[in-house]
């Protein structure tokens, strides 16, 4: 396989795998782009090898440097602004871990919460609301706080806390 074949074989495949830590696929296909990079890449250099729009391009960079996986480099002596991600496999999967807690999990367990301040009525609905609530809130606080107790770990967090489960 050319190298052409397998960049866009690796960045197609990587777009399609960003559904699963909850980005679209233009976003990965970025990310993806930048992290096989051998140095920052403009928005245009982006545009013209992913064949996408500005605007597309624009959107998906500002929402991956909220993830806090692209930032922006200053190149000496250029106008354009240039972008780089994380080139740390164990890193990046630490800060896609945050992130996902942040915004997935975490608004889980406060609606959860609000939802645990129901009245009781006597019915076998709201107990069994209740219970229900309780359970998934207890398993949602549990999976959180594997993954704080996971991503505070300092190098191979990814690593050591696989090898800790078979252990």
């Amino acid at each position: 396989m050319e190298y052409q074949e397998a960049k866009e074989k690796f960045i197609s495949t990587w777009g399609s795998l960003g559904s699963l830590w909850g980005i679209n696929k233009a976003m990965a296909q970025i990310q993806s782009l930048l992290f096989i990079s051998t140095k920052p890449l403009s928005m245009e250099d982006i545009m013209e090898d992913l064949k996408i729009s500005r605007g597309n391009t624009s959107t998906n960079l500002r929402q991956l440097m909220d993830w806090g996986i692209v930032t922006k480099i200053l190149v000496p002596g250029e106008r354009k602004e240039y972008f780089a991600t994380e080139k740390d496999v164990q890193e990046l999967a630490r800060i896609i871990a945050i992130e996902r807690s942040r915004r997935e999990i975490k608004p889980v367990i406060k609606i959860l919460d609000e939802v645990s301040t129901i009245k009781e009525d006597g019915t076998e609905k709201t107990r069994e609301l209740i219970k229900q609530t309780k359970a998934l809130h207890e398993l949602t606080e549990t999976m959180d706080v594997m993954i704080n107790k996971l991503v505070n770990q300092k190098q191979n967090w990814l690593t050591k806390s696989v090898l800790k489960l078979f252990k």
